[in-house]
C-alpha cells in the first residue's frame, strides 16, 4: 500500500514552556491541496517545521513521502519541494543561474539542469528573463521564479507558505493558475496563506488551526455550509451621521427585519448573516434608506474564518 504523502499524528511542541503546537493530526491525500489556516501565532509556521524536520516535536509521529521526521529528514526533502513566505533568491545570479545552483543541491548534473530549465522557465513565464539579474525583477517575477525553483527536483509534494503574499492581483492569479496546473499534474500542495479567496478557490480540503490546536476541518463548501449562514449583508454609512449604524440596526429590529438574522458591527460596519428570507427583508427595510450603503452576497471562507477565530487583530 502506497504510503500517505504526509500523515502527522498528536503533535505537540512548546517553547519556553507555552505550547505553539497542541495535539494536532492531520493527513494529506495525494494529489489534493490542503490547506492549513490559522491567524497570526496559531501555529502554522511551526507546523510546517515539524513536517520538514527542521523542528523536532516534543511528543507525536510524522511521516514524509513515506519517511519518518525527523530521523529521516534529509531523504523526505528530496521528495519536496519549498516555497518559503519571503523570496530567499541569490541576488548576484541570474534567473537561470538561480535554477541552475539550486539543482546542484539534489544533485543534478548539468545536462539534467539544462533538460529541465526550458520547462522550468516557460511554467513561471519567464524565458525572455533567462540572463537577467534578480535585483532588476519586480515582486511577481521573484515569487515565479521562487515558485520555478521549487520544482527544481520534480517533487511530489510542494509546501507553500503564503506564495502570493505581497503580490498585485494580476500576479497573484497568475501564481493560481499555476498551481491549479501543478495540482492537476498529480502534485499534493500543503499550503497556508491569509487570501481566504486564495483558500477557497485552490484547496481540497482544509484544517483551521488556532492556539496550536484543530478548530475545525473540511472542504471549503462544507465548512461555509457548517459555520455560517448563507446570506451576508453588509451595511455602511456614507454621510458620517452619528449612530446612523446603530439607528438602523434598532429600526431593523422593531421591523422584525433581523429576525432569524446575526448582526455583528466592526468598526463602520455592520454585519447581518442570515438565511434568505431575513435577506430579503432586510434589503427591504435597506431601499428605505438611501443614505445607507450595502454590499449583498454569499457567504465565504473569509466569514467562517472570523466566526472561527474573531475579528480581533492579531499581532
Amino acid at each position: 500500500m502506497k504510503p500517505l504523502p504526509l500523515s502527522a499524528r498528536a503533535l505537540q511542541k512548546r517553547y519556553a514552556g507555552v505550547p505553539v503546537v497542541e495535539d494536532l493530526s492531520f493527513t494529506l491525500e495525494e494529489g489534493c491541496c490542503f490547506g492549513l489556516l490559522g491567524p497570526n501565532g496559531a501555529g502554522k509556521t511551526t507546523t510546517l517545521k515539524l513536517c520538514l524536520g527542521l523542528a523536532v516535536p516534543d511528543a507525536g509521529e510524522i511521516t514524509l513521502a513515506g519517511h519518518r521526521i525527523p530521523e529521516a529528514a534529509q531523504a523526505a526533502r528530496a521528495s519536496v519541494g519549498v516555497v518559503p513566505q519571503f523570496d530567499n533568491l541569490d541576488p548576484d545570479f541570474t534567473v537561470s543561474e538561480n535554477l541552475r545552483v539550486f539543482g546542484r543541491y539534489f544533485g543534478l548534473s548539468k545536462k539534467e539542469m539544462a533538460a529541465r530549465m526550458e520547462g522550468l522557465l516557460q511554467f513561471s513565464s519567464l524565458k525572455s528573463k533567462r540572463d537577467t539579474r534578480i535585483d532588476t525583477l519586480s515582486g511577481g517575477m521573484k515569487r515565479r521564479l521562487t515558485l520555478a525553483r521549487a520544482l527544481v527536483n520534480d517533487p511530489a509534494i510542494l509546501f507553500l507558505d503564503e506564495p502570493t503574499t505581497g503580490l498585485d492581483p494580476q500576479a497573484r492569479h497568475l501564481i493560481w493558475e499555476r498551481l491549479k496546473t501543478l495540482r492537476s499534474a498529480g502534485k499534493t500542495l500543503l499550503l497556508t496563506t491569509h487570501f481566504m479567496e486564495e483558500a477557497e478557490r485552490l484547496c481540497d480540503w482544509i484544517m483551521v488551526v488556532d492556539g496550536g490546536r484543530k478548530i475545525a476541518e473540511g472542504s471549503p463548501r462544507a465548512l461555509i455550509a457548517r459555520h455560517i449562514e448563507a446570506q451576508v449583508i453588509e451595511v455602511y454609512d456614507t454621510t458620517g451621521t452619528p449612530d446612523a449604524l446603530e439607528s438602523f440596526a434598532n429600526a431593523a429590529r422593531a421591523q422584525g427585519g433581523t429576525e432569524g438574522a446575526r448582526m455583528e458591527k466592526s468598526g463602520e460596519t455592520l454585519f447581518f448573516y442570515g438565511q434568505d428570507a431575513a435577506a430579503r427583508q432586510l434589503l427591504q427595510l435597506l431601499a428605505q434608506r438611501p443614505t445607507l450603503r450595502y454590499t449583498h452576497r454569499a457567504a465565504n471562507l473569509e466569514d467562517v474564518f472570523i466566526r472561527l477565530t474573531g475579528r480581533e487583530l492579531r499581532d
